[in-house]
């Protein structure tokens, strides 16, 4: 019987989970989803049983020693997650995440951030190995980062370092689901360039073959691919996104002097569309000590530039691409409890 950890990715549409090695190989994944629903419990319960038929799938050739979490706003210290805008049932609340998983697998459970999840994983299993100083980025329906400073995760005194998503961008901008205006995410994020796209619709009168999409309709896949096919909205769009990013990851050179910066998620496998300007703001922006020092890269265990394959969770077809950062995630989680279990 192999041992073996639950790690989950819990994003604001689909949760991912799978059964995975200390080696860091994924035995059998699936997922539910977030969203459909804004009453905690029945999350949980939708969660747990999934799980539990996972299990039964895989029979008794493995023995789950614990469950690892990475989740937005959560609390390594609490094994909460709290007030996350990008969730409906924990917009406005506080929800203990752990406690239910814990007792229903009677195993050791641990909550931590998407982006610490997935830093986590980088220095375990990916291109972080050795590295001491870096962070990791979280481009997803938010935006979050894990910080590692000499080889230790940042937790903060509260256990919630690493919100750079609530960072000012742009005084009295955008408004945020947390209630604050001009926080990065709401420029940098799924939604972020969404928005980006609909005020460059409005200024360029269309022209764009993203104009027949309503808001709610519009993928990060749509706009990559309208970039490769040339519409100058997609790249006006990428750009002003990259730029915002790379002024913001300079800003954040400043405090921590890191070696390398990843970078995950649903805009980071557009590639060169957001990585090109992100490099370009990030070393126009640095301080003259840091230039030319520190590279920013695809995060290692990130997918390849947007797999459109068909999957289907719960009986409703879906894009992979559309989940496929919860391998990052995934395994972020997964190292997360073996590194607890092993301390």
């Amino acid at each position: 019987m192999k041992d073996a950890v639950i790690g989950i990715d819990l994003g604001g549409i689909f949760t991912k989970f799978g059964i995975i090695s200390m080696e860091g190989d994924i035995l059998v994944e699936s997922a539910v989803h977030t969203d459909l629903t804004d009453d905690f419990n029945i999350y949980i319960s939708s969660l747990i049983n999934a799980i539990d038929k996972t299990l039964v799938e895989i029979g008794n050739s493995v023995s789950i020693k614990g469950i690892g979490i990475g989740a937005p706003n959560a609390n390594y210290k609490r094994g909460s997650i709290e007030f996350a805008p990008n969730l409906k049932w924990a917009r406005n609340k506080v929800v203990y995440l752990a406690v239910p998983l814990q007792e229903h697998f009677r195993v050791p459970v641990v909550t931590t951030n998407n982006a610490n999840a997935a830093a986590i994983g980088e220095m375990i299993y990916g291109n972080a190995k050795g590295v001491k100083n870096f962070f990791l980025v979280n481009l997803g329906m938010g935006l979050g980062s894990g910080i590692v400073v000499n080889g230790e995760l940042v937790y903060g005194y509260d256990g919630f370092a690493g919100e750079i998503g609530h960072t000012c961008a742009k005084n009295n901008g955008r408004l945020c689901g947390c209630g604050q205006r001009g926080c990065l995410e709401t420029y940098v994020s799924i939604q972020g360039i969404k928005r980006t796209v609909f005020e460059l619709l409005v200024d360029y009168n269309g022209g764009s073959s993203l104009s027949k999409y309503s808001f709610d309709e519009l993928t990060p896949e749509m706009i990559y691919k309208a970039a490769s096919d040339g519409d100058k909205i997609a790249l006006e769009a990428f750009r002003i996104t990259g730029e915002i990013l790379g002024i913001q990851l300079a800003d954040s050179v400043a405090y921590f002097s890191p070696e390398k910066i990843f970078i995950f998620g649903s805009l980071a496998r557009s590639g060169d569309f957001i990585l090109k300007p992100t490099r370009e703001s990030f070393e126009k922006n640095l301080f003259k000590i840091f230039k030319g020092k520190i590279s920013i890269e695809l995060s290692s265990l990130e997918c390849s530039v947007y797999t459109v394959l068909a999957k289907t969770i719960n009986s409703i077809p879906i894009e992979l691409s559309s989940i496929a950062e919860g391998n990052v995630g995934m395994l972020g989680a997964s190292a997360l409890i073996w590194q607890e279990l092993k301390d």
